[in-house]
């Protein structure tokens, strides 16, 4: 009965905060038939300027981190992004009834990291006095990135595929056939290097790289600190609004597949809470990681992104329905996740200690 308790409240705690809040708001205008609409241009640049605000505080956390501490657990913490992705691929994006974009699009959320999740986590082991390191900050692009493009990358691998096959008449081998190589093997390849450049070359994907290199090899505090720090949460809502709108929409694709969005909402973020203890018990084994640094690595697998994820996918990916991987993420993901906090913690005490 506690359980209940605990999960209800959180799920009302996050549909308070903004990301959640404001998407419901705009789903609620778009029901009562509102003609409240935002330019396409005005959208584009609120995009540009939330991705390249996430990419530049990214990029200076990584630059103030010890790079030697920093490299083992950063790999293996863009290994469990893109692995997240995977498996979101072969469960979610393949469900009976489930659009293969809409699950990408999913699962690239919930690969990537919740800022607000890890500081959650951060309180709670603070509260306890548990130590970890002062670089765990600096891991969550490496995931958090690694992530999105995966996601990205192979949604629209699948939609190129299709788009081929259909066009062919159905008649179109990808693989080469039974002589193994060849003109398919070609065709695929190219279809693959492709999509990489196209989806690197992307608006969004650019403006987070770009954003992430300034922060590393520049140094835009003032800019950071009066500019885009100010002005990130208002611009966020405002995204989330547009979103809601779009999402009320297309809500009715949903009614059929609801089923599967509820239950990979509440498994995935403990699933993939352990793929993140596991990389983190390695990390342990091969540097020394700390049992505070194995929780909070495992937060942030078991986490889904509310902050660089919703406009990434938007832009990126503008035919995913938000109602599907924002609804998901934010509404299911995050409560199970913060929920999951106290089980990682148990979980690194028995198997290393603090």
């Amino acid at each position: 009965m506690d359980f209940a308790i605990d999960i209800t409240s959180t799920i009302l705690t996050q549909m308070q905060k903004p990301t959640l809040a404001f998407l419901i708001g705009g789903m609620m205008l778009a029901a009562l038939g509102s003609k409240l609409e935002v330019p396409e241009p005005v959208y584009k640049f609120i995009v540009i300027l939330l991705l390249l605000k996430v990419g530049i505080g990214a990029g200076m956390s990584v630059r103030e981190a010890n790079f030697g501490e920093l490299a083992v657990p950063a790999l293996l913490a863009a290994g469990v992004g893109i692995a997240i992705v995977l498996i979101g691929k072969v469960t979610l994006a393949r469900w009976k009834g489930v659009s293969q974009l809409d699950g990408m699009a999913t699962a690239g959320l919930f690969g990537a990291v919740s800022a607000s999740t890890l500081a959650a986590g951060m309180a709670v082991l603070d509260d306890e006095g548990i130590a970890y390191e002062g670089f765990i900050g600096a891991l969550y692009p490496f995931m958090d990135v690694a992530a999105l493009v995966t996601a990205i990358v192979l949604a629209r691998l699948a939609a190129a595929r299709k788009a081929t096959t259909q066009v062919s008449g159905g008649t179109m081998t990808m693989g080469g056939g039974s002589g193994g190589g060849g003109l398919g093997d070609a065709v695929e390849d190219g279809l693959i290097k492709g999509i990489l450049v196209d989806t690197l070359r992307s608006p969004a994907i650019s403006a987070l790289l770009l954003g992430l290199a300034l922060g590393l090899l520049a140094r835009p505090e003032t800019v950071y600190a009066s500019f885009y720090e100010p002005l990130f949460r208002g611009l966020l809502s405002v995204l989330m609004l547009i979103m809601g709108m779009e999402a009320w929409s297309r809500l009715s694709e949903l009614r059929g597949v609801a089923h599967a969005y509820l239950i990979y909402g509440i498994t995935a973020p403990l699933a993939h809470g352990a793929l993140g203890f596991g990389a983190g018990l390695i990390a342990h084994e091969l540097t020394g990681f700390s049992a505070g640094g194995v929780v909070l690595l495992s937060i942030m697998a078991a986490s889904s992104s509310d902050i660089s994820g919703p406009p990434t996918m938007r832009a990126a990916l503008p035919d995913a329905n938000p109602s599907a991987y924002v609804g998901t993420s934010t509404g299911l993901g995050t409560p199970v996740a913060i929920l999951s906090i106290p089980l990682f913690m148990a979980l690194a005490d028995y198997f290393i200690g603090f």
